[in-house]
């Protein structure tokens, strides 16, 4: 998208409209990944039960997902249930689950509008059935878009995903001798794209949590305080811009954080 085109999504005026005359468009990364969380204790501020924050992170989701598009972002990856959040109350699970479905439902049509492609990554299979319909059915309305790829992380897990690729690989015959890193991105859930430049992580919590293990050994990470619920487009361009003031290393010579690898 233009940044004309932009400037008339943004307010006139706005910290938004400030903030997108700063990017650099020839300097975006090519994927952005978000660990998004914080949702139990911004319900806890607000004396409201946990899966209020679920509820109220929605909307963020929703910003977030329509602002990377618009930037022109070309792979969107948000961490929305881990494998070990099974070990949360059943009851919240079920609320969790519920608004996924509910999400997808409601979203469809601008995921459609905004020539969005939708994906899963992680253990799809141990999802409950109604929920994997609905995934299914988001897969398939959207497969022929072109623009953004959005994936969802769900029962998700970094550690889980290459002792997964470690057995395609083995089942499909590859020999020691011709594996490389190349070739075993191609058994992971995210083969044939392009890895994450900038990882987002809201809440404060400085780690990764078994998120994209394999993908992020060189991304670039971005923390911010706020919390999930609270975490809008402006947020998102604030980390574009501070990716975009960083040098890239690779673990060899500067290199200035530019499109691809």
């Amino acid at each position: 998208m233009s940044l004309e085109n932009l400037l008339t999504w943004a307010p006139a005026g706005s910290r938004e409209a400030s903030l997108v005359r700063q990017v650099n468009f020839d300097r975006l990364p090519v994927h952005v990944a978000v660990i998004m969380d914080g949702n139990g204790r911004w319900a806890a501020q607000r004396h409201l039960p946990r899966v209020e924050g679920h509820r109220a992170g929605i909307d963020s989701v929703r910003d977030i997902v329509e602002t990377s598009a618009r930037l022109g972002i070309e792979v969107l990856t948000l961490y929305a249930f881990s494998v070990e959040n099974w070990k949360r109350p059943p009851t919240e699970v079920a609320v969790l689950m519920g608004l996924l479905k509910r999400y997808l439902r409601l979203e469809l049509e601008n995921l459609l509008v905004n020539d969005i492609r939708f994906q899963v990554i992680g253990r799809q299979d141990e999802l409950p059935a109604d929920v994997r319909r609905e995934l299914d059915v988001g897969r398939e309305r959207t497969r022929d878009n072109h623009g953004m790829l959005f994936n969802i992380a769900l029962n998700y897990g970094g550690r889980a995903e290459i002792v997964e690729a470690a057995r395609r690989a083995i089942e499909d015959g590859l020999r020691p001798s011709d594996l490389t890193e190349q070739r075993f991105g191609e058994f992971l859930y995210t083969a044939g794209q392009p890895d994450p430049d900038l990882l987002i992580r809201t809440s404060g919590e400085m780690r990764v949590s078994n998120f994209l293990l394999w993908q992020i050994a060189y991304a670039e990470i971005w923390v911010t305080e706020t919390l999930w619920p609270d975490f809008r487009a402006r947020h998102l361009l604030e980390a574009i811009l501070d990716y975009q003031k960083r040098d890239r290393r690779y673990g060899g010579i500067t290199q200035p954080a530019v499109v691809g690898h």
